[in-house]
């Protein structure tokens, strides 16, 4: 491992070294521009609206527009169009029908966007906005509104040598809406069944010399949920601006404001017996328990968030071929929330202990990416050379509290009994993370086809923990320098037809913020390798790209999160070892015509513990993630001079297999096939859809973390909605 690191570093050093001297005037030629059709030019070729569900470019994969073909990697994306016509409106539903994400784990969550990556969580250390990481630790993360976004991209398998500490799974990019020098206005409005109302607008517009763009979009929704006693209120805004005097220089400014005011709903942490399958206790048979059942105390119960950001995007191609970029964003989030929560049943009775929780938690974040990009040839090879510095500052100061058992709920009748005491502070701490990484990366084309992309990074982070006293005491303050090398490898031939097969092997580093309750040190670093092998293919005769990878991910010192219990009823976690992840994933987007759009997705993995300092757990699959999943999406619109012209129908087929509750493996959470159905109506400037999602309205649990955590799928949802553009 460490041979094959240093060689990959060493590597890509010497090509980054070598390559501008070699462009100078006595040596290559450089590249002519290169013109794309249908997605926009450079980089915002990557970022602009996607033509049905057929993107071209992303720059997700390797920080440059490139054609999603040539990324070494299995790479989905999901598009405005696509998000729509299924009318997800989180980010988490709208990855449902993605190759390689478990997305939803825990239900219907109203305030976090759940996504697991070829069986790794990706919610905390995977996500990213516009390239710049949306780190999350604890409760202290970021909250994204699928309203504001153009496209979400998923580059799945390690992507530390263009990210620096991810999740080693894969992760979500989300790409925010921005200029596009045209005038829009737009509106829409919806309802569920549930009596939760929203508005939306969408509007921006240009300058008469279209040297400045402005847009600005945002959402309004309220009401009433699925889940008892569970109401609120929320809202976003995102203005930006883009600048650009000329057509080598770019500069855009990206801001959003989040608020959230609402308290928290059920169906989560609820025990296997009883959701699975039906409590039995003192011989008494009590079924299962309503999806829909509330445990919490509507009296204390409350969940409040502030957050924003402002960052900006600068480019300036010189006429020598070569481009500078700077990318850099500031964020802030204030969370507050109390909960009550259900954890396992009081032996012998039809009531559940109670947990009383409550967290206070604000984030302040600043990250930048400067780059520069270099397209020149050396002989016969023709370079896309990539170089760049960033920075990740990450502070997080938090208070945590919790008291266990001292109140029961019959979850049957809803009657509590006991008292509720003082919550015992278990967490009181200021965290910050600083992270400074160097890349390098080389896509080297050559001989009509081949396709070589080299990178090479290396990483130094400083993680400091100031602890306060807690119910332990008080732990010592603790500072941690990491520092590793991560890189990656890829081989590819595209052919004539269409046909692109690749082969690639990529290290990974993610430094883990989290520290031991009890001493208040930072765990080690995770790191390992993934080797992966696939084919891409874009096919000449139709409007399509299908994708077919195979790969084996090795992912070292595994955080794995120990479940309150009456012993130790504090979350703690503890670095269990080894888990591996193979296995293969096949996903096809096609355009069939400008009216007829399909997606399908098959996963397949093996998850296995390999290395744990309890021997039983060795082999066993870890828990919550199913192995198997498959889905497929379809949607016609009618076009004709009769009634019927601007009818649009859809439906979609979602498969989740089963899963484990526990990590011994002796409980099983039942696999769940589930059906979707669209039909819309537009004409000129508006339109009305109606989606529904889980049609038969199917009751089933979507995984358990633990047999004492257990979540209900989301059931039947009905979603009317309006729009219209001028």
């Amino acid at each position: 491992m460490r041979r094959f690191r240093s060689f990959l570093a060493c590597g890509v050093s010497a090509v980054a070294w070598l390559s501008p001297a070699m462009a100078q005037d006595n040596g290559a030629t450089v590249l002519q521009e290169i013109t794309v059709q249908g997605e926009g030019t450079g980089q915002e070729a990557g970022v602009g609206p996607v033509n049905g569900v057929v993107a071209k470019k992303t720059l997700t994969g390797s920080k440059v527009a490139t054609d999603i073909k040539e990324i070494p990697q299995s790479v989905s994306v999901i598009g405005r169009e696509e998000i729509d016509e299924q009318g997800a409106q989180k980010a988490d539903e709208a990855l449902r029908y993605t190759a390689g994400v478990f997305a939803q784990p825990f239900g219907a969550d109203s305030d976090t966007n759940w996504i697991y990556i070829r069986g790794f969580d990706a919610t905390a250390t995977g996500t990213y906005m516009d390239g710049l990481q949306l780190f999350s630790y604890g409760f202290g993360g970021f909250y994204v509104d699928t309203f504001g976004l153009e496209r979400i991209e998923v580059l799945k398998g390690p992507a530390s040598v263009l990210y620096g500490g991810s999740n080693p799974g894969g992760l979500v990019n989300y790409v925010s809406k921005r200029p596009t020098f045209e005038r829009k206005r737009y509106v829409e409005t919806g309802v569920n069944d549930a009596g939760n109302v929203y508005m939306g607008f969408d509007v921006g517009d240009v300058t008469s010399d279209e040297v400045v763009s402005w847009r600005v979009n945002g959402r309004v929704a309220g009401g009433d949920t699925y889940s008892d006693d569970q109401d609120g209120w929320r809202g976003f805004i995102s203005p930006s601006i883009t600048w650009q005097p000329d057509e080598g220089t770019r500069l855009t400014i990206l801001a959003n404001y989040t608020h959230i005011d609402e308290n928290h709903g059920g169906g989560s942490f609820l025990p296997y017996d009883g959701t699975v399958r039906d409590y039995v206790a003192g011989g008494v048979n009590y079924g299962r328990i309503r999806p829909d059942f509330n445990p919490t105390d509507t009296d204390i119960d409350e969940y409040k968030r502030d957050q924003g950001g402002i960052g900006y995007e600068f480019e300036h191609a010189f006429d020598n071929g070569w481009t500078v970029r700077s990318n850099a964003r500031f964020g802030a989030a204030d969370i507050n929330e109390v909960s009550v929560y259900p954890f396992g049943w009081v032996a012998g009775t039809p009531n559940l202990t109670l947990i009383d929780f409550g967290h206070d938690s604000q984030v302040r974040t600043f990250l930048a990416d400067n780059q520069i990009e270099g397209r020149f040839e050396t002989g016969p090879v023709e370079h896309t050379l990539l170089a760049g510095v960033d920075y990740k500052y990450y502070n997080l100061d938090h208070v945590q509290a919790s008291t266990f058992g001292l109140t029961a709920i019959d979850p049957f009748t809803g009657e509590v009994t006991g008292t509720r005491g003082d919550r015992a502070v278990y967490l009181n701490q200021e965290m910050t993370q600083k992270q400074v990484g160097v890349y390098v990366q080389d896509q080297l084309r050559f001989a009509d086809g081949w396709l070589v992309t080299l990178n090479g990074r290396y990483d130094w982070v400083a993680t400091d923990a100031d602890n306060r006293p807690n119910a332990y005491g008080t732990p010592a303050d603790f500072s941690k320098d990491d520092g590793a090398a991560s890189g990656r490898a890829g081989l590819a031939y595209e052919f004539d037809n269409g046909l692109t097969p690749y082969v690639s092997v990529a290290t990974f580093f993610n430094p883990i913020f989290e520290t031991d309750v009890l001493t208040g040190r930072p765990f080690d670093p995770e790191e390992g390798v993934q080797y992966e092998a696939g084919i891409k293919y874009t096919p000449t005769f139709i409007d399509g790209l299908f994708t077919l990878s195979v790969f084996d991910l090795t992912r070292q010192n595994v955080l794995t999160a120990e479940a309150p219990s009456a012993e130790n009823p504090f979350p703690s976690s503890v670095q269990t070892g080894e888990v591996r992840s193979r296995g293969f994933e096949f996903e096809s987007k096609v355009n069939i015509t400008e009216d007829w759009r399909l997606t399908a997705a098959v996963t397949a993995y093996e998850l296995k513990v390999t290395k744990d300092a309890n021997p039983a757990l060795v082999g066993k699959q870890p828990f919550l993630v199913p192995e198997v999943m498959a889905s497929i999406w379809t949607d016609y619109t009618f076009r004709g001079d009769a009634w019927y012209d601007g009818v649009s129908i859809g439906g979609g087929v979602r498969y989740v297999g089963s899963s484990y509750a526990d990590r011994e493996n002796t409980l099983k959470v039942p696999d769940v096939t589930l059906l979707d159905l669209k039909v819309g109506y537009s004409r000129d400037n508006w339109g009305v859809d109606l989606n529904v999602s889980n049609v038969f309205d199917k009751e089933y649990v979507s995984g358990c973390q633990g047999v004492n955590v257990c979540s209900y799928g989301e059931g039947r949802s009905v979603k009317l909605k309006a729009h219209a553009s001028w």
